[in-house]
């Protein structure tokens, strides 16, 4: 052990640049919610819900209690905040990685601590780090503490003396590693960097039963092989029928009598090997060294880090939270382990590649370039160049400075990226090779999947901390003796001031601080609807906001909401069922729905607002829980269509999934008691599969279900142009009246960057472009104008392509 590790680490600085990052978060923070998960965590959060799997408790967690101190008045800014907290928290620790680590390679110390942060602001201001930072999207800022964590950790340990302290650390190493897989598994992705640093540091100490049988539960438990095999214990002590996974009973646990064969086969086996695994190393701790209190300490430290998941989850469960993905009810249930193992998505196996490998690691390479000046066309490639090659040198540079050092780096470095992208095992991206006719959409992922390499963006910046100390070293060298060992450092430190590029370049792009459309979206689209009507939407951008909207701000909960996608799980089916409607409040809502509102003065026919105010008594879904699970995922089609009093519904298809069937069930049990809509986010679905069209009325952002055909008259016209029928009347009081027409027309430098997302925006293009002509022949040119010039705002915000010219 040389000198350097005795010197005690920079925690003043380390702090300091947690507070100059933190500073640069809390300014281009995002005041409240955004598109994708963030409305769906934001929301869990408060109501301590479960999000998608696989149920990220301890994130929930987390940002539940953050969530209940007063940092900020609105709450989305709050769970914002923690998303910036987190982050700078682990560019804090990623800070002093890279000081200790450029101790060899740089020994004045203030050059190597200006390194140190200069490579760390790097990473903190590349494009994905900092756009995840200011909103909290993903559950994945609390992953990048806990990696960064786990690192200092190990590097902390290598440098203490042998002492109950230093074990301690190696405990909280596996600790946070266990827990941070109750928050998402890329928390986990460090865990090679605690094999490699006590291997290389202290080899004896992997045979010590205490670290053996720790080490064991752990790769056992972040794997899940551990809870799934004590859910088959479980099956077997008190009944099979919550799990079973490839068995059919327990007998086949036992004995592997039934027929099992290939990967089914290997996974029974890992399963038994592993329980086995842990019985004989405990067997064999206790005959070596039965009062060495690690051996206790250091398993239960693990399985406490698991708990959140075998837990917490079915308490919660069971409570029936409003946000409750995949009712994981029951202790170590199949619901249970079918959220943990994510089998929701239905991934293949890895060995079935869903995209050609060389586009996983050019569309890595994509993203990678985002990350330096994605403002700055004419600069970018030459950033991307420009920090690619710090990293690779500040790679190199370790290797030769401090070789334990050079080999975590690389390990981190290869299950960042390399793994990760195998593991992953994307579509393909998309924007990649976007003009490419031969990749179809649905051969696509849905959205971009950058923030995926979160991680690996934000540890770079330990490498290119190197890559700065190695060229400043290297000036240094080349100037010699022609200037003093106290300045010849200092003389490479101007080099540093490249660590600012990506910080100019990814300024417009990459912070939130400005955009509040998600929000205003869900307030527009809740108020829509009818009290206590149903609104059908189709997925997450118009679906998430919306339970922000009702979980948050409390805000139209009496309208139940019904996802398309969503619909095709039983769980889902089972909450709509089960929901309770709220009590229209008149004093939350819009003044429109207020009763007595008067909307006579229309130019356009005029009329009064609808008063729906009589709670309905019926059930939203009238199915039990054993009929909702006889749904077939796919059904027959009824050849003569489906009729509800004067509404005929007619398929436009011969096979239904379960959602087609469930809208159908909706419609059948609340025709004539409630209102029902569907978002035209919803597309043409409820005319093309359900053959609804000549029951449609166009309302603004949603189209009403009417009991019989519709005709012209009063306030309703036919206004052609896809949209057929619409009552006139109320779209204006909308657009005009309630909507957020300037949110949506807001200018924003850069046009809407997220294009994937792009199609919520457009919507509001879409409805007051074609609202203008209508008001146009109405004569009412002031009113066009102004719709035309709010379409207009909206369009240049599109990328191309979104808006009819």
């Amino acid at each position: 052990m040389d000198d350097t590790t005795t010197i005690r680490p920079p925690y003043r600085w380390a702090f300091v640049t947690f507070g100059v990052i933190l500073a640069l978060y809390v300014l281009t923070l995002g005041p409240t919610t955004a598109f994708w998960d963030t409305s769906e965590y934001i929301a869990a959060a408060k109501i301590l819900g479960i999000p998608h799997p696989p149920g990220n408790p301890l994130f929930t967690l987390m940002a539940h209690v953050w969530g209940l101190i007063p940092w900020a008045a609105d709450y989305a800014a709050r769970i914002n905040l923690f998303a910036a907290v987190t982050s700078a928290a682990g560019a804090a620790f990623w800070f002093l990685v890279a000081e200790r680590w450029l101790q060899n390679i740089l020994p004045a110390r203030l050059p190597r601590l200006a390194s140190a942060f200069a490579g760390v602001f790097v990473s903190a201001t590349a494009w994905s780090v900092w756009n995840q930072s200011t909103v909290n999207e993903k559950v994945y800022t609390v992953s990048l503490l806990s990696i960064a964590l786990i690192v200092w950790t190990m590097v902390r340990w290598a440098d203490l003396p042998n002492s109950p302290r230093r074990n301690g650390l190696l405990i909280f190493a596996a600790y946070i590693s266990a827990l941070t897989s109750t928050n998402h598994m890329m928390g986990v992705l460090a865990i090679p960097i605690i094999a490699i640093y006590v291997l290389w540091t202290e080899p004896k100490l992997a045979l010590k039963p205490w670290v053996m049988l720790m080490a064991w539960v752990l790769l056992l438990g972040v794997s899940g092989i551990l809870g799934d095999s004590l859910a088959v214990v479980h099956a077997m002590m008190f009944g099979s029928g919550e799990f079973t996974g490839n068995f059919a009973n327990a007998s086949q646990f036992l004995t592997l009598s039934a027929p099992v064969e290939g990967a089914s086969a290997i996974n029974e086996i890992t399963r038994i090997g592993g329980l086995l695994g842990i019985v004989g190393l405990f067997g064999w701790g206790v005959m070596k060294e039965r009062k060495n209190p690690l051996l206790y300490v250091g398993v239960l430290a693990v399985v406490m880090g698991l708990t959140l998941n075998y837990i917490y989850l079915p308490l919660r469960a069971v409570q029936h939270p409003a946000i409750n993905e995949g009712e994981p009810i029951g202790f170590f249930s199949q619901k249970l382990m079918d959220l943990l193992n994510r089998i929701q998505y239905g991934k293949p196996p890895t060995s079935q590649r869903m995209s050609a490998m060389g586009a996983q690691f050019a569309m890595y390479w994509q993203y990678w370039g985002w990350q330096w000046a994605r403002d700055i066309r004419g600069l970018s490639s030459i950033a991307t160049g420009l920090f690619t090659a710090f990293t690779l040198g500040g790679l190199l540079a370790l290797f030769k400075r401090d070789k334990r050092a050079g080999v975590s780096a690389a390990a981190l470095l290869f299950t960042l990226t390399l793994l990760l992208i195998y593991y992953l095992n994307f579509r393909y991206g998309f924007s990649y090779h976007r003009d490419d006719a031969s990749i179809s959409n649905d051969m696509r992922e849905v959205r971009e999947r950058d923030y995926f390499f979160l991680a690996s963006f934000a540890f770079v910046g330990v490498l290119i901390a190197a890559g700065f100390a190695a060229a400043i070293r290297a000036i240094g060298e080349w100037l010699g003796d022609r200037t003093t060992d106290q300045n010849r450092w200092l003389f490479g430190m101007p080099v540093l001031l490249l660590a600012l590029i990506p910080l100019l370049g990814n300024r417009i792009t990459a912070p939130r601080s400005k955009e509040t459309l998600a929000r205003d979206f869900a307030i527009d689209m809740l108020e829509s609807v009818e009290p206590y009507g149903i609104l059908i939407t189709a997925g997450d951008n118009d679906t998430f906001p919306l339970w922000f909207a009702q979980e948050v701000l409390k805000i139209r909960p009496d309208v139940t909401l019904a996802n398309l996608s969503l619909m095709n799980t039983e769980w889902h089916l089972k909450q709509i069922a089960r929901r309770v409607t709220p009590t229209f409040d008149p004093s939350t809502a819009d003044p429109y729905w207020r009763p007595q509102t008067d909307t006579t003065d229309h130019l356009l026919g005029g009329g009064k607002v609808p008063s729906m105010l009589q709670k309905p008594t019926n059930s939203v879904l009238q199915l039990t829980p054993d009929q909702i699970d006889s749904l077939g995922e796919l059904v027959q089609a009824p050849a003569d269509g489906s009729q509800v009093d004067s509404l005929k519904m007619t398929f436009g298809a011969k096979v239904l999934s379960r959602s087609d069937v469930a809208a159908a069930l909706l419609i059948h049990a609340n025709l004539g008691h409630r209102k029902i809509y569907f978002s035209w986010s919803d597309g043409t679905y409820p005319d093309d599969m359900l053959g609804l069209h000549d029951y449609l009325l166009s309302e603004g952002l949603v189209r009403e279900l009417r009991p019989a055909p519709i005709k012209e008259g009063g306030s309703i016209r036919n206004v052609g142009q896809g949209f057929g029928f619409m009552d006139v009347a109320r779209t204006r009081d909308l657009l005009f009246g309630v909507y957020h027409s300037k949110t949506a027309a807001a200018p924003r430098p850069a046009g809407w960057t997220d294009e994937p997302s792009a199609s919520i925006l457009s919507l509001y293009a879409l409805v007051y472009q074609n609202f203008a002509p209508v008001l146009r022949e109405a004569g009412d040119s002031v009113t066009a104008k102004k719709a035309e010039d709010i379409a207009m705002g909206v369009c240049r915000n599109l990328p191309l392509g979104w808006c009819r010219q």
